[in-house]
């Protein structure tokens, strides 16, 4: 075929000309780009292999070499891996659709240490070739595919690229970088062996160049290197996990987890083990010290790499771990599945529940060490995952109560988030028989609650929770170590112990003087509340929402409702307080039914709801301010 010459994708055009104008604090990348994809390249041939041993071609030991040329300014990365297709060359270097370029760029904050690791990320690595070169030139055959249909690619980085086809004995993919004139210092072995060895030690595949000695200088010129013809190994050639963990550095392993997990911090936690008995495994997880701004949303793929002995997989191997564990970075290499495993089989399989669970335990041994010893680094895991975290108990019931030691909340007596159970139960009034809690919107919600007021005048700690999750979780937690745990706003207070004789007795002949009044409010109120009735909760404020115990808080109904999904109805008690002024006056007030409507919306209000005719509050409020 002749050259052709092809338009980019309108968002490669744009890319590009961010790649080669703004992402210049760590130009290095590009190397790190572009012999990951040359590894991917053989990892592809390897798995594809398995069913098609011919598309090896005689040539079964695969390799990535890297080479300069100081004449020509070029630098070349070459790999023997399954190689493209003409098609597939204009498919994938000139147009990345599926690749999320948009979702890149928007993420784009400006800081550009930073957004240059989100190259990788986005699927857009091959193009950080531009950062140094003015001209990529890509030569290519597929496995399988004669001589005859090689590939040339070629582009300047503008708004074109041009393809022909040519012939190519070898299989695989030739990237050669035309150097822009500011870009020469990386025409340099020691250069070029030093970003491998930062960033590409890893990788299983040997990384070759070829050898420089030192050659004499003659009739008394000076010395200088010199390169040979002989090729060297510049990386270690072996998987870091297949590695002894005394041989590794914590510099290694973070450099590793940056460049599987595309962030540009080094993790909170790292764990690396061999596994032996009836499934072999090699684990190497990693914490994240940041969650991704995408982590509540349990529909995006995630999970770690799987390798079967030591061929990569898949990239998200999600039945290696549950779901609330979705935020943990790493690699489990497998010595008993199939390397033709599927994802269909992962779900399947006895050796994938022994990983699973294997996995999650070291998962949680880390994050109970941290707790334990690192109190700082905790505090930062907690903050970015916590919420995450509590999903687990109603995910993992073998693993809840390790779950439930590690969970932190605010409390009534603190305003960090660094109370847990256990801490709750050692300082437990005497009498005391609950672990009490409250679910709100908002912390400051949950803080200024009307049902907390006779646990404030008793000094009784409540715990208060504002995650999305807090109380759909706590349904499957219903004690702590052998002690209930008691919402404040479901069915009537009972405080134990705790509530003396007087106080009982105060509330029984409150409940038999108040009853026509109570009876009054049932009948103005059967529309919303299920029942009316006088309680001890209440010190400062007129009255509050209960739910009945067993039944779904009117906090979790509203958000199940924004999310769109159909909720039963539930309706309220109000509890009213007896010795209130307002409440007080409501029997001799000639506006019974608007009061008993303001009493019940304002608390609505006063827990984070909204009054279902504002409108008609509104009135009410005015028609009394009139008055008044």
């Amino acid at each position: 075929m002749s050259k052709q010459t092809l338009s980019f994708q309108a968002e490669v055009a744009q890319l590009l000309k961010l790649v080669t104008h703004s992402l210049y604090s760590n130009p290095d990348i590009f190397l790190r780009e572009l012999v990951s994809n040359a590894s991917d390249a053989c990892d592809k041939l390897r798995f594809e292999g398995l069913n098609n041993a011919a598309l090896y071609e005689n040539a079964p030991n695969l390799e990535v070499r890297v080479s300069f040329d100081k004449a020509a300014k070029t630098i070349t990365i070459t790999d023997n891996g399954i190689g493209l297709s003409q098609i597939e060359a204009v498919e994938h270097l000139g147009t990345i659709a599926k690749s999320g370029t948009r979702d890149f760029m928007a993420k784009l904050s400006g800081d550009q240490k930073n957004d240059a690791q989100l190259i990788g990320q986005f699927g857009v690595g091959f193009y950080s070739g531009f950062i140094v070169a003015d001209k990529i030139t890509v030569e290519s055959r597929r496995a399988g595919l004669p001589a005859a249909e090689g590939v040339r690619w070629s582009s300047a980085g503008t708004g074109d690229f041009e393809v022909e086809t040519i012939d190519r004995a070898e299989r695989g993919t030739s990237v050669i970088l035309h150097l822009k004139d500011d870009a020469s210092e990386y025409l340099n072995t020691w250069k070029l062996k030093s970003i491998i060895s930062k960033y590409s030690d890893h990788i299983s595949l040997p990384i070759l160049m070829k050898k420089e000695e030192w050659k004499e200088g003659e009739n008394d010129q000076p010395g200088e290197m010199v390169t040979t013809d002989e090729w060297e190994t510049v990386n270690q050639a072996a998987a870091l996990w297949t590695r002894a963990k005394k041989d590794i550095t914590q510099e290694q392993y973070d450099e590793f987890y940056k460049q599987i997990s595309y962030d540009s911090q080094p993790p909170l936690a790292t764990t690396h083990n061999r596994v032996e008995g009836s499934t072999e495994y090699t684990q190497l997880l990693f914490i994240p010290g940041k969650a991704p701004m995408d982590l509540f949303n349990r529909d995006k793929a995630a999970g770690v790499k799987l390798y079967v002995k030591r061929v990569f997989i898949m990239d998200e191997a999600q039945a290696l771990l549950p779901t609330y564990l979705r935020f943990v970075k790493g690699v489990v290499d497998s010595a008993d599945l199939p390397l033709n495993v599927s994802r269909e089989l992962l779900q399947e399989s006895r050796a994938v529940k022994a990983i699973r669970e294997g996995c999650t335990k070291r998962v949680l041994s880390m994050i109970e060490d941290l707790a334990a010893n690192e109190p700082e680094k905790f505090s930062m895991f907690y903050n970015e995952f916590g919420a995450v975290l509590k999903e687990g108990l109603g995910e993992d019931f073998a693993n809840r109560d390790r779950l439930a030691k590690l969970l932190r909340f605010v409390s009534s007596t603190t305003d960090t988030v660094s109370v847990g159970f256990a801490d709750y139960k050692a300082r437990m009034k005497e009498g005391q028989s609950a672990i009490y809690y409250i679910t709100a919107d908002t912390l400051a919600a949950a803080k200024s609650s009307p049902q907390l007021e006779i646990f404030r005048k008793k000094g009784i700690e409540v715990l208060l929770m504002a995650d999305r999750v807090d109380e759909w979780a706590l349904n499957y937690l219903p004690e702590f170590d052998g002690t209930p745990l008691q919402s404040v706003a479901k069915g009537a207070v009972d405080l134990g112990q705790l509530q003396d004789e007087d106080e009982k007795k105060a509330l029984e002949e409150a409940q038999a003087q108040f009853k026509p009044v109570l009876d009054r409010l049932k009948e103005a109120l059967k529309d919303k509340a299920a029942d009316v009735r006088a309680t001890t909760r209440l010190v400062d404020s007129p009255a509050c929402l209960v739910v009945q115990d067993g039944d779904m808080s009117t906090q979790l109904a509203r958000m199940l409702k924004q999310a769109g999904q159909a909720v039963p109805e539930v309706k309220p008690v109000l509890e009213v307080n007896p010795q209130h002024p307002l409440v007080r006056k409501l029997e001799a007030s000639d506006n019974f039914d608007d009061l008993a409507q303001i009493l019940f919306d304002q608390a609505l209000l006063a827990e984070g709801g909204l009054p279902e005719d504002p409108a008609a509050y509104v009135r009410r409020v005015n028609q009394l301010l009139e008055k008044a």
